[in-house]
């Protein structure tokens, strides 16, 4: 039975229970809830279409205080085993066809730049800093912070050095990005499952990075998306609204507009498919030591035949060797609007 199996089968031992809270803190480890986890029924029973069912598959470990540069909330699996979020946690969902895990990393309304430490062991979350300085996004009026939870899909990696076919640049050397539009604030190291609706393509200093389209599957309206056409037809503004915050977001920081693949135009669920399955080739190939890394770190416990793959043992020593000190940090969130002309 394989690992992702066995967590079925263990789901579905959880009957008809209710997740009353989304998280429960226990002491700097907060599990985090598979909001969209589904479980079926065993097929031998002929109860028809299960119930969903939900678990705890992840959990994340805290270490340093918040809004320090030091900050990192470490992943464990089930066992209690540390993983890394980049690489252990699987791209999909079982044998569904649009049904994949995402690591949520920023909060919708929040401010702050947080995302996998691709080039840190064990890759934990972790908030950007550039010139010394934690970084914040810019409040563009009328939105506060980010309008959608925003984190990656785990398991792809847009290679730097392989040229989009369809954009004519090269990826961006991380994971790629996805923006959920469900209705509910998800928390940062949540791991939950979503289907994908489309996607956009941002041009960023001459590389592709594409910004997946997704709902979380548990969210109660779900149901009505399917494809890109939906987020247009229950959701009206929503897509122009994203468009132009791209667009905009790094103005304030004194950078020119971001520009766009396709003039703009948001794809469809089948080219957003296509697209993923490219950047999983492409970490397939990364995680096997069969292309330029960089300094991207490879370090997982659970991919079978990669020469990065560690023991347990290793990767507690990994996280137990990270050092970070106990002063509270300074939340430098701006609570300013910007207000940027056509």
């Amino acid at each position: 039975m394989s690992y992702q199996m066995l967590l079925q089968e263990l789901a579905v031992g959880f009957g008809t229970m209710q997740v009353i809270a989304d998280k429960i803190n226990l002491g700097g480890t907060s599990w985090a809830w598979l909001v969209g986890a589904t479980a079926r029924l065993p097929r031998r029973a002929s109860a028809g279409p299960g119930p969903l069912r939900t678990m705890a598959l992840y959990r994340t470990e805290e270490r340093g205080q918040p809004h320090s540069p030091d900050y990192r909330l470490f992943f464990k699996n089930v066992a209690g085993h540390y993983i890394s979020p980049f690489h252990d946690i699987p791209l999909k969902v079982d044998s569904e066809e649009n049904v994949f895990n995402m690591v949520v990393e920023v909060p919708r309304w929040t401010n702050a730049k947080m995302e996998i430490a691709t080039k840190e062991p064990l890759n934990p979350i972790k908030q950007d800093v550039k010139d010394g300085k934690l970084r914040y996004v810019a409040n563009i009026f009328p939105h506060k912070g980010y309008i959608w939870n925003y984190g990656a899909l785990p398991q792809t990696w847009e290679d730097p050095h392989r040229k989009d076919k369809s954009t004519d640049c090269c990826g961006d050397n991380d994971p790629i990005d996805v923006c959920e539009i469900g209705s509910k604030v998800l928390s940062c190291g949540e791991v939950v499952h979503v289907k994908i609706l489309g996607v956009l393509a941002l041009i960023d200093q001459g590389e592709t990075d594409w910004k997946l389209i997704a709902i979380n599957v548990n969210d109660p309206e779900a149901s009505k998306f399917h494809d890109i056409e939906d987020v247009k037809k229950y959701k009206p503004g929503y897509l122009e609204a994203m468009l132009n915050w791209f667009r905009f977001c790094k103005i304030p920081e004194g950078k020119p507009e971001n520009q766009f693949a396709f003039n703009g135009e948001f794809k469809n669920k089948a080219f957003a498919l296509e697209i993923i399955k490219s950047t999983h080739e492409c970490w397939k190939a990364l995680l096997m030591d069969k292309c330029d890394g960089g300094a991207k770190n490879c370090t997982n416990v659970q991919v079978c035949d990669s020469p990065f793959r560690c023991s347990q043992e290793e990767a507690r020593s990994l996280v137990e060797s990270v050092s970070f000190s106990l002063n509270k940090g300074s939340n430098e969130e701006d609570q300013v609007w910007h207000f940027l002309g056509q």
